[in-house]
């Protein structure tokens, strides 16, 4: 393993079957999921209406019907297993690495040239909402450890992201942090913040676009993933870019109230709970100063009953549970209801930094963002 890369290298047949399944992936969405869109506009769409003397009027219409299309089924089927085969693909060369790869992470973690820190708590109890489900299909999910000072979570989720995504995040996997500083910017011109929380950073590749961007400000970075926080803390050390993360949850940091000027997450509320949504952002509230600003950029929900339908099939597919919950739900309302005043909570939309709209199934797409200033 490379001193300049904290990277999976792979051996010649383990690149041979990531590129395959990259390229399957890419086949499924742009040559076969369109075609979902028409068989429902040409074939199910009508029939619905002729038989129910009315069109769908939601997304709970559309599911009921359309995991019964063959279309569909095909198409879900082959979905599913390509992101088995993802995980799959990088497993491998993560085991072959992993005792490589754990002793780098802990020459970085003690040396420290960044000047970041890593606080891990062994007691912090992992949320079910964790260890219900291996999200994303990723064996284990992002917090299992196998072993002592595990960080194989968070190197296979880096190595599957660009897999998962096509490459649509850049070559860092960073454009999702990138498009918010811009969504912050344009909506906070004069902001200069020097306290900055990103909560549920798994790997960091978020939040080192904010370290880089404002290099004065104070950065830290939380999740309950040790994996994944060793993993992250090391890449940012590497990098040259000094984060201070720690193992906690975000429905209750621990941290000092009114010490942070920003707190933002990236798309990570819809893999939490109920309960847990509406404790992360009394909890954001909580930790903001006067005058300071919450952001939680999350996935896009789809803009009609057939959009909604299709944004599903992570929740029931890809272990995305609570994501169905967030199609409906008034994340402005639950952010009053906080703490946050009537009129400084509303939702908004994040421009995509860059050329990833065809990765989803809809066209001009922004991620929406709750905002709240307090």
């Amino acid at each position: 393993m490379s001193d300049q890369s904290l990277l999976l290298k792979t051996r010649l047949g383990e690149q041979s079957m990531q590129d395959f399944v990259r390229d399957f992936r890419r086949y499924l969405k742009q040559d076969v999921m369109p075609g979902i869109r028409q068989v429902f506009d040409k074939q199910v769409s009508p029939e619905y209406e002729r038989d129910n003397g009315r069109p769908f009027e939601n997304y709970h219409e559309v599911r009921r019907t359309m995991i019964a299309n063959d279309y569909y089924q095909f198409w879900s089927a082959m979905q599913r297993r390509s992101q088995e085969m993802m995980w799959e693909s990088v497993a491998e060369p993560a085991e072959r690495q992993l005792d490589e790869l754990i002793a780098r992470v802990e020459q970085l973690a003690a040396e420290r040239p960044a000047g970041g820190s890593l606080e891990l708590d062994p007691e912090l109890p992992i949320p079910r909402y964790h260890t219900a489900h291996d999200i994303h299909l990723q064996p284990g999910a992002y917090h299992t450890e196998f072993t002592e000072n595990d960080v194989a979570a968070g190197a296979i989720y880096e190595a599957g992201l660009p897999i998962y995504i096509d490459g649509e995040l850049g070559p860092d996997n960073d454009r999702i942090g990138m498009a918010l500083i811009q969504f912050y910017e344009d909506k906070f011109s004069d902001a200069r913040p020097k306290r900055i929380l990103d909560m549920g950073c798994t790997v960091g590749n978020s939040t080192l676009p904010w370290a880089k961007h404002y290099p004065d400000a104070e950065v830290h970075a939380i999740d309950v993933a040790a994996p994944c926080l060793r993993y992250a803390h090391a890449k940012a050390e590497l990098a040259g870019v000094p984060v201070h993360y720690a193992q906690k949850n975000a429905e209750c940091t621990g941290l000092a109230a009114e010490s942070f000027d920003l707190v933002l997450s990236h798309i990570m509320i819809h893999e939490t709970s109920k309960a847990a949504l509406k404790n992360l952002i009394g909890e954001s509230y909580r930790l903001l100063k006067p005058g300071g600003v919450m952001l939680h950029l999350d996935v896009p929900r789809g803009q009609d009953p057939f959009g909604q339908f299709m944004s599903q099939w992570e929740v029931y597919n890809n272990n995305e549970v609570f994501a169905a919950y967030l199609t409906d739900v008034d994340l402005a309302a639950l952010a009053v209801a906080a703490g946050f005043e009537p009129g400084k909570a509303w939702m908004d939309g994040a421009l995509p930094y860059t050329g990833i709209n065809h990765a989803y199934n809809t066209q001009g797409f922004k991620w929406p963002t709750l905002v709240g200033v307090k």
